[in-house]
């Protein structure tokens, strides 16, 4: 049985349905693993932590899971499989970290305080990470917000002009030097552009290339002391976005960009039509940082706000 759900019903059933694989593929490795089983047993757990594995959900994380059931197994003395499915989503859902300035309710919201409120966007090529800065501002437009865009990933002309695409799309504004130019001078020209016109919310685009650790982390701290010549605390939000469909890809990509960086809030793309959506879990719980958007689809309305007890609901929804 789920939870009584605090997401409109639109949005619940989307994410029902970008799960649906990551779900069926689980629970039909587990519906073998207990078969024949009363009780949770050292064979159930064993069959267990190898499906938490290759479920993406990653080796340490998986460890905690099996830790916490094997102690609640000795704890009671008897555990019946049947009541195996409510134990894990209790824990898994322990050990998720949730955004605290995140709307449990699935809107897109940002600190009032802030403005205008400076998120920079990093991650590798090819995850989406140019789309979901595209879904972000069409989200944040949505919710009544004005949104300002800059192209700092100019060593690919690709990317500035698939960032001009999204913002003439969606109707917001953008800061683009083109192909080439100095990616400091664009965040800056864009939060000087941001502060003249009043806007919201700023969304930076930078480098999708996972070079060397001292290149990408002095590129980055030259963006972001720029930055803060025309915004003191800027950037509010440092966002990585990470491909789900990776797997423990993206959990390597993590560690790259966390030991750069100071890496606050992250994205994880394409979870729909992968099996691998378990990775949610062991990224939120090795980085101990809040995953903040999830991809469940292509449409603009595919990019949501995460909220951990919805996702674990969805993901173990009879």
């Amino acid at each position: 049985m789920g939870i009584l759900s605090i997401f409109s019903k639109d949005k619940k059933e989307k994410l029902d349905k970008g799960l649906f694989v990551t779900k069926q593929t689980f629970f039909s490795r587990l519906a073998k693993a207990i078969t024949g089983k009363a009780t949770v047993d050292h064979e159930v757990l064993a069959n267990l932590e190898e499906i938490l594995i290759t479920s993406d959900v990653g080796v340490d994380t998986t460890m905690k899971i099996i830790d916490r059931i094997q102690k609640r197994v000795e704890q009671q003395r008897k555990v019946e499989t049947a009541e195996l499915n409510k134990i894990l989503r209790e824990e898994i859902s322990s050990l998720m970290v949730q955004s605290d300035v995140t709307d449990q309710s699935g809107e897109f919201t940002f600190p009032q305080n802030k403005k205008p409120y400076v998120i920079m966007v990093v991650g590798v090529n090819g995850v989406g990470k140019t789309t979901t800065i595209g879904k972000l501002a069409y989200q944040f437009k949505k919710a009544g917000a004005s949104v300002m865009l800059g192209a700092a990933d100019t060593f690919r002309a690709a990317a500035v002009d698939q960032l001009t695409i999204w913002s003439e799309r969606i109707g917001v504004q953008i800061v683009s030097q083109g192909m080439n130019a100095d990616p400091a001078s664009v965040a800056f020209d864009t939060l000087k552009s941001a502060v003249s016109k009043d806007s919201d919310v700023v969304i930076i685009d930078t480098a999708g290339r996972l070079h060397n650790k001292v290149n990408l982390m002095n590129e980055l701290s030259k963006i972001k002391k720029v930055m803060q010549k025309v915004v003191p605390d800027a950037p509010h939000e440092i966002l990585l976005v990470l491909d789900g469909s990776t797997g423990q890809n993206a959990i390597e990509q993590c560690k790259q960009f966390t030991a750069a960086t100071d890496v606050n809030a992250l994205a994880i793309t394409k979870l729909d039509g992968t099996a691998k959506g378990g990775v949610v879990i062991g990224i939120s719980d090795q980085f101990k940082i809040p995953v903040k958007y999830i991809g469940v689809g292509e449409k603009m309305e595919d990019l949501q706000v995460f909220n951990k007890h919805e996702f674990v609901d969805s993901l173990f929804k009879q």
